[in-house]
């Protein structure tokens, strides 16, 4: 499918305009223009890690989540834009663009995670770019990781609020990148690649709670004045921390990510040279076959030490920033 006619195809699923009764001294959706993109689609043919071990795929959950949550807001007078609304291929252009062309008030891009870890289920968010920069993205996606977390699990597990360049290093998701200025994130509520998430995921009932997570967030955002967002880079630029891409991250090495942190992280508490060295490698590695990872903003702050120690203080400042700029504790 061309551009072109993915954009005339999703413009076609715009909602109504809101209605007469809409109040929005009372409604804080009332018009609000709401860009939601379903991941992914049309992929069954040419990817194969994008599906669970009972063989549910990704972009089959995101739709019918998507379709749920915009069924919601437009009942409460939003305007909704789907970039999709079939299990059918859209560019990633396409759908950043869709958001700036229609002047969309918010983008929510849903999606789920799988990583080679299947004992592994907790929410990611992400935002774009720095932390310190995109304000609104980092105060939208902690109100959407609590709703989540509230809604979807019953026990305090951990939430990733995380920069897509923690996944993506040298420029971040090409949703949120293209789409940047307008307050968004992805949301991957929970892991397909967890048999019993997987088997929660295909039910519709379930695919309902997890719109209800986000149309609540969404409404919570606009009840409340809103952070600005600030020029990309305005602020700061880290190096690219390199780490394994999506595919490379569902390999059986994988498995290791968190052996590797808790090794370096014994290893961190030694003072000779050769133990840093190799805790410092063990950190990074974890770090780069699970990116987002609840630990993954423990092991730059031990790789911090770990710099302080061996006097290499540039590197020490980076993992610093980095750990505060990358990835936010929700809980703050």
């Amino acid at each position: 499918m061309n551009k072109t006619l993915a954009l005339l195809i999703s413009v076609l699923f715009i909602s109504n305009i809101s209605g007469p009764s809409c109040n929005k001294n009372k409604n804080p959706l009332c018009g609000k223009v709401i860009c939601i993109d379903p991941g992914h689609g049309g992929t069954a043919e040419t990817d194969t890690y994008r599906v669970g071990p009972a063989g549910e795929r990704e972009e089959w959950i995101n739709l019918r989540v998507a379709l749920k949550l915009a069924e919601i807001l437009k009942q409460n007078d939003a305007k909704v834009i789907l970039t999709r609304s079939t299990d059918t291929f859209v560019s990633l252009e396409s759908r950043a663009e869709l958001a700036i062309d229609q002047h969309a008030d918010l983008f929510i891009s849903i999606h789920h995670n799988a990583t080679a870890d299947t004992s592994v289920n907790f929410p990611i968010i992400y935002f774009h770019g720095n932390a310190s920069e995109n304000l609104a993205g980092v105060h939208l996606g902690k109100i959407v990781a609590i709703k989540i977390r509230e809604i979807l699990y019953e026990a305090d597990i951990p939430v990733g609020l995380i920069s897509d360049f923690a996944i993506f290093p040298s420029s971040g998701t090409s949703v949120l990148r293209n789409s940047y200025g307008v307050p968004g994130v992805i949301g991957e509520a929970s892991f397909f690649s967890n048999p019993q998430e997987e088997q929660r995921l295909k039910n519709e009932e379930y695919n309902q709670k997890e719109a209800l997570a986000y149309f609540q967030a969404i409404k919570e955002y606009f009840s409340q004045p809103a952070p600005k967002i600030l020029p990309k880079y305005s602020k700061i630029k880290l190096p690219p921390f390199e780490v394994f891409q999506e595919a490379e991250r569902m390999n059986l090495v994988a498995l290791q990510w968190k052996k590797d942190f808790e090794k370096g992280r014994s290893l961190a508490s030694l003072d000779d040279i050769d133990s840093l060295i190799v805790a410092e490698s063990l950190l990074a590695r974890s770090v780069k076959y699970f990116p987002d990872s609840w630990l993954a903003r423990e092991a730059h702050l031990e790789r911090y030490e770990i710099f302080k120690k061996l006097g290499r203080n540039t590197e020490a400042n980076t993992a610093l920033t980095r750990a505060n700029e990358f990835y936010i504790n929700v809980n703050e």
